[in-house]
Protein backbone atom coordinates (compact mmCIF):
# COMPACT_ATOMS: atom_id res chain seq x y z
CA UNK A 1 0.00 0.00 0.00
CA UNK A 2 1.39 3.46 -0.75
CA UNK A 3 0.08 6.62 2.14
CA UNK A 4 0.14 9.55 1.04
CA UNK A 5 -0.42 13.51 2.42
CA UNK A 6 -1.79 16.05 0.30
CA UNK A 7 -3.56 18.70 0.11
CA UNK A 8 -7.74 18.70 -1.41
CA UNK A 9 -9.59 21.56 -1.23
CA UNK A 10 -7.44 23.71 0.89
CA UNK A 11 -7.31 20.96 3.47
CA UNK A 12 -4.21 18.76 4.70
CA UNK A 13 -5.83 15.05 4.29
CA UNK A 14 -4.02 12.14 4.30
CA UNK A 15 -5.05 8.80 2.09
CA UNK A 16 -3.90 5.51 0.28
CA UNK A 17 -3.38 5.62 -3.54
CA UNK A 18 -5.39 3.33 -5.77
CA UNK A 19 -5.21 2.41 -9.29
CA UNK A 20 -8.55 5.04 -9.50
CA UNK A 21 -7.34 8.24 -7.32
CA UNK A 22 -6.90 8.85 -3.59
CA UNK A 23 -9.17 7.26 -0.95
CA UNK A 24 -8.83 9.58 1.80
CA UNK A 25 -8.45 8.28 5.49
CA UNK A 26 -10.36 9.26 8.81
CA UNK A 27 -6.30 10.36 10.42
CA UNK A 28 -5.62 13.64 11.00
CA UNK A 29 -2.12 13.24 10.05
CA UNK A 30 0.37 10.77 9.05
CA UNK A 31 1.81 10.40 12.69
CA UNK A 32 -1.88 9.80 13.81
CA UNK A 33 -1.92 7.33 11.41
CA UNK A 34 1.33 5.35 12.05
CA UNK A 35 0.20 5.38 15.72
CA UNK A 36 -3.16 4.14 15.51
CA UNK A 37 -3.24 1.03 13.87
CA UNK A 38 -0.43 -1.47 11.73
CA UNK A 39 -0.97 -0.61 7.90
CA UNK A 40 -2.22 -3.88 7.14
CA UNK A 41 -5.76 -3.84 8.42
CA UNK A 42 -6.25 0.04 6.87
CA UNK A 43 -9.92 -0.25 5.46
CA UNK A 44 -10.24 1.19 1.77
CA UNK A 45 -13.42 1.92 1.29
CA UNK A 46 -14.44 5.12 0.53
CA UNK A 47 -14.83 6.40 -2.58
CA UNK A 48 -11.67 7.52 -4.52
CA UNK A 49 -10.83 11.26 -5.34
CA UNK A 50 -9.04 11.94 -8.73
CA UNK A 51 -4.96 12.19 -7.95
CA UNK A 52 -4.79 15.35 -10.40
CA UNK A 53 -7.34 16.78 -7.66
CA UNK A 54 -4.54 16.98 -4.76
CA UNK A 55 -1.60 18.31 -4.21
CA UNK A 56 1.04 15.76 -2.85
CA UNK A 57 3.09 17.18 0.30
CA UNK A 58 5.74 15.31 2.10
CA UNK A 59 4.39 12.30 3.92
CA UNK A 60 5.15 13.10 7.21
CA UNK A 61 5.05 16.95 6.58
CA UNK A 62 6.04 18.01 10.38
CA UNK A 63 8.00 15.25 12.01
CA UNK A 64 7.82 14.77 15.59
CA UNK A 65 12.03 14.74 15.69
CA UNK A 66 14.77 15.11 13.96
CA UNK A 67 15.52 12.69 11.37
CA UNK A 68 18.61 10.09 12.39
CA UNK A 69 20.47 10.18 9.41
CA UNK A 70 23.45 7.79 8.32
CA UNK A 71 26.72 8.97 6.48
CA UNK A 72 28.93 7.13 4.65
CA UNK A 73 26.70 3.97 4.40
CA UNK A 74 27.76 2.93 0.62
CA UNK A 75 31.28 1.84 0.52
CA UNK A 76 31.27 3.77 -2.84
CA UNK A 77 30.21 6.91 -1.33
CA UNK A 78 32.59 6.50 1.77
CA UNK A 79 35.34 6.36 -1.07
CA UNK A 80 34.38 9.80 -2.54
CA UNK A 81 33.77 11.32 0.92
CA UNK A 82 36.99 10.69 1.73
CA UNK A 83 38.61 12.00 -1.48
CA UNK A 84 36.34 15.25 -1.79
CA UNK A 85 37.78 16.09 1.99
CA UNK A 86 39.65 13.35 4.07
CA UNK A 87 40.09 15.58 6.82
CA UNK A 88 36.02 15.60 7.08
CA UNK A 89 34.88 12.48 6.30
CA UNK A 90 37.49 10.07 6.43
CA UNK A 91 36.34 7.31 8.99
CA UNK A 92 39.06 5.66 11.40
CA UNK A 93 36.89 2.59 12.70
CA UNK A 94 34.09 0.39 10.76
CA UNK A 95 31.21 1.60 12.16
CA UNK A 96 27.73 3.60 11.57
CA UNK A 97 28.09 7.20 11.35
CA UNK A 98 25.21 8.85 12.88
CA UNK A 99 23.80 12.42 13.06
CA UNK A 100 20.48 14.00 13.50
CA UNK A 101 19.04 16.45 10.84
CA UNK A 102 17.06 19.55 11.57
CA UNK A 103 13.41 19.60 10.43
CA UNK A 104 10.75 21.43 11.31
CA UNK A 105 8.49 20.86 7.98
CA UNK A 106 9.78 18.45 5.29
CA UNK A 107 10.06 19.55 1.45
CA UNK A 108 7.16 18.47 -0.59
CA UNK A 109 7.02 15.99 -3.81
CA UNK A 110 7.40 18.66 -6.61
CA UNK A 111 8.67 21.30 -4.07
CA UNK A 112 11.45 23.49 -3.86
CA UNK A 113 15.14 23.38 -2.47
CA UNK A 114 15.89 26.96 -1.22
CA UNK A 115 19.61 28.52 -2.50
CA UNK A 116 20.30 30.42 0.22
CA UNK A 117 22.42 33.21 -1.79
CA UNK A 118 25.35 34.39 0.21
CA UNK A 119 24.99 31.33 2.89
CA UNK A 120 26.32 28.45 0.81
CA UNK A 121 28.04 28.19 -2.12
CA UNK A 122 28.32 24.36 -2.23
CA UNK A 123 24.79 23.04 -2.31
CA UNK A 124 24.37 19.25 -2.94
CA UNK A 125 22.09 16.45 -3.10
CA UNK A 126 22.09 13.15 -1.60
CA UNK A 127 19.00 10.16 -2.80
CA UNK A 128 18.22 8.15 0.26
CA UNK A 129 15.54 5.09 1.19
CA UNK A 130 13.90 6.65 4.74
CA UNK A 131 12.63 3.89 6.97
CA UNK A 132 9.89 5.11 8.92
CA UNK A 133 9.22 3.46 12.52
CA UNK A 134 5.99 2.02 13.05
CA UNK A 135 5.89 1.24 17.34
CA UNK A 136 7.66 2.26 19.92
CA UNK A 137 10.83 0.34 19.99
CA UNK A 138 13.44 -0.36 22.51
CA UNK A 139 16.12 -2.82 22.77
CA UNK A 140 15.27 -4.61 19.58
CA UNK A 141 16.86 -7.77 18.35
CA UNK A 142 18.19 -7.63 14.94
CA UNK A 143 16.29 -10.15 14.09
CA UNK A 144 12.99 -9.20 15.38
CA UNK A 145 13.76 -5.31 13.47
CA UNK A 146 11.10 -5.71 10.81
CA UNK A 147 8.41 -6.44 12.91
CA UNK A 148 8.95 -2.30 14.11
CA UNK A 149 9.08 -1.05 10.32
CA UNK A 150 5.65 1.08 9.38
CA UNK A 151 7.39 1.38 5.97
CA UNK A 152 9.62 3.88 3.14
CA UNK A 153 9.92 6.80 1.59
CA UNK A 154 12.57 8.75 -0.40
CA UNK A 155 14.37 11.66 1.26
CA UNK A 156 16.44 13.71 -0.22
CA UNK A 157 19.46 14.91 2.22
CA UNK A 158 20.28 18.30 0.80
CA UNK A 159 23.45 19.33 1.84
CA UNK A 160 25.23 22.42 2.50
CA UNK A 161 29.51 21.00 1.61
CA UNK A 162 31.12 24.18 2.68
CA UNK A 163 29.03 24.77 6.28
CA UNK A 164 29.49 20.90 6.72
CA UNK A 165 32.56 20.84 5.86
CA UNK A 166 33.60 24.23 7.57
CA UNK A 167 31.94 23.84 10.90
CA UNK A 168 33.65 20.62 11.09
CA UNK A 169 30.19 18.80 12.25
CA UNK A 170 27.25 18.22 10.06
CA UNK A 171 24.13 19.68 11.48
CA UNK A 172 24.02 23.09 10.37
CA UNK A 173 25.08 22.27 7.44
CA UNK A 174 22.07 19.80 6.50
CA UNK A 175 19.38 21.14 8.26
CA UNK A 176 18.79 24.33 6.98
CA UNK A 177 14.91 24.85 6.05
CA UNK A 178 13.82 23.07 3.26
CA UNK A 179 17.12 20.54 3.11
CA UNK A 180 14.38 17.53 3.80
CA UNK A 181 12.35 17.19 1.01
CA UNK A 182 10.67 14.03 1.33
CA UNK A 183 8.06 11.53 -0.36
CA UNK A 184 6.25 11.02 -2.70
CA UNK A 185 4.24 8.23 -0.36
CA UNK A 186 5.40 6.04 2.26
CA UNK A 187 5.45 2.38 1.03
CA UNK A 188 4.22 0.36 3.64
CA UNK A 189 6.39 -2.53 4.72
CA UNK A 190 3.64 -5.47 3.54
CA UNK A 191 4.64 -3.81 0.06
CA UNK A 192 7.98 -5.05 0.24
CA UNK A 193 10.87 -7.61 1.26
CA UNK A 194 12.22 -6.95 4.32
CA UNK A 195 15.20 -5.55 4.37
CA UNK A 196 13.97 -3.90 1.04
CA UNK A 197 16.50 -4.50 -2.17
CA UNK A 198 15.27 -1.40 -4.38
CA UNK A 199 16.92 0.45 -6.63
CA UNK A 200 17.78 3.50 -5.96
CA UNK A 201 19.09 6.45 -8.32
CA UNK A 202 19.03 10.56 -8.36
CA UNK A 203 19.64 12.79 -11.85
CA UNK A 204 20.36 16.32 -12.16
CA UNK A 205 18.51 17.79 -15.05
CA UNK A 206 18.20 14.73 -16.54
CA UNK A 207 21.71 13.56 -15.95
CA UNK A 208 21.91 10.15 -13.98
CA UNK A 209 24.28 11.30 -11.12
CA UNK A 210 24.14 8.85 -8.48
CA UNK A 211 22.61 4.48 -9.21
CA UNK A 212 22.79 2.12 -6.93
CA UNK A 213 20.48 -0.44 -4.46
CA UNK A 214 19.41 -0.48 -0.94
CA UNK A 215 20.80 -3.68 -1.18
CA UNK A 216 24.76 -2.54 -0.60
CA UNK A 217 24.16 -0.45 2.50
CA UNK A 218 27.29 -1.60 4.41
CA UNK A 219 25.00 -1.13 7.99
CA UNK A 220 21.60 -2.16 7.31
CA UNK A 221 18.73 -1.73 8.89
CA UNK A 222 18.19 -4.58 11.11
CA UNK A 223 21.56 -3.09 12.33
CA UNK A 224 20.60 -0.01 12.43
CA UNK A 225 17.48 -0.01 14.38
CA UNK A 226 18.87 -2.77 16.78
CA UNK A 227 22.10 -0.53 17.46
CA UNK A 228 19.83 2.82 17.77
CA UNK A 229 17.27 1.47 20.15
CA UNK A 230 19.59 -0.61 22.45
CA UNK A 231 20.34 3.16 23.96
CA UNK A 232 17.44 5.38 22.91
CA UNK A 233 13.72 4.72 22.61
CA UNK A 234 12.33 5.10 18.83
CA UNK A 235 8.70 6.12 18.87
CA UNK A 236 6.61 5.89 16.15
CA UNK A 237 7.07 7.87 12.70
CA UNK A 238 10.79 7.98 13.88
CA UNK A 239 12.25 8.50 10.54
CA UNK A 240 15.77 7.16 9.83
CA UNK A 241 17.57 8.12 6.92
CA UNK A 242 20.23 5.10 5.67
CA UNK A 243 22.73 7.16 3.62
CA UNK A 244 23.07 8.11 0.16
CA UNK A 245 25.56 6.31 -3.15
CA UNK A 246 27.83 7.53 -5.04
CA UNK A 247 27.80 10.27 -7.56
CA UNK A 248 26.86 13.16 -5.47
CA UNK A 249 28.18 16.78 -6.78
CA UNK A 250 31.33 17.06 -4.21
CA UNK A 251 31.84 13.19 -5.68
CA UNK A 252 32.26 14.39 -9.38
CA UNK A 253 35.57 15.49 -10.69
CA UNK A 254 35.42 18.57 -10.90
CA UNK A 255 32.98 18.48 -8.06
CA UNK A 256 29.39 19.48 -9.70
CA UNK A 257 27.09 21.45 -7.02
CA UNK A 258 23.36 22.75 -7.74
CA UNK A 259 22.65 26.64 -9.10
CA UNK A 260 19.41 28.02 -8.98
CA UNK A 261 17.04 26.25 -11.82
CA UNK A 262 18.36 22.77 -11.30
CA UNK A 263 15.95 20.14 -11.44
CA UNK A 264 16.70 17.29 -9.13
CA UNK A 265 14.56 13.88 -9.27
CA UNK A 266 15.37 11.07 -6.88
CA UNK A 267 13.70 7.99 -7.09
CA UNK A 268 13.61 4.72 -5.54
CA UNK A 269 11.74 1.74 -7.11
CA UNK A 270 8.67 1.27 -6.11
CA UNK A 271 7.76 4.12 -4.02
CA UNK A 272 8.68 6.49 -6.55
CA UNK A 273 10.20 9.69 -7.79
CA UNK A 274 10.57 12.80 -5.31
CA UNK A 275 11.07 16.22 -7.46
CA UNK A 276 12.84 19.16 -6.55
CA UNK A 277 13.82 22.62 -8.05
CA UNK A 278 16.51 24.49 -6.65
CA UNK A 279 15.52 28.24 -6.19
Amino acid sequence: MKLITCLYKGEERVGALTETGVVFLPYPDMNALIEALPPEVLAVTNKPVPLADVKLLAPIPRPRQDVICLGMNYRDHAKEAAKYDADAFAKEKPVAVYFSKRVSRAGNPEGEIPRYEGLVERLDYEAELAVIIGKTARNVKAEEAGEYVFGYTVLNDVSARDLQTGHKQWYFGKGLDGFTPMGPCILTADSTAFPPALDISCTVNGELRQHSNTSLLIHGIPEIIAELSAGMTLLPGTIIATGTPAGVGMGLDPPRFLKSGDVVECTIQGIGTLKSTVR
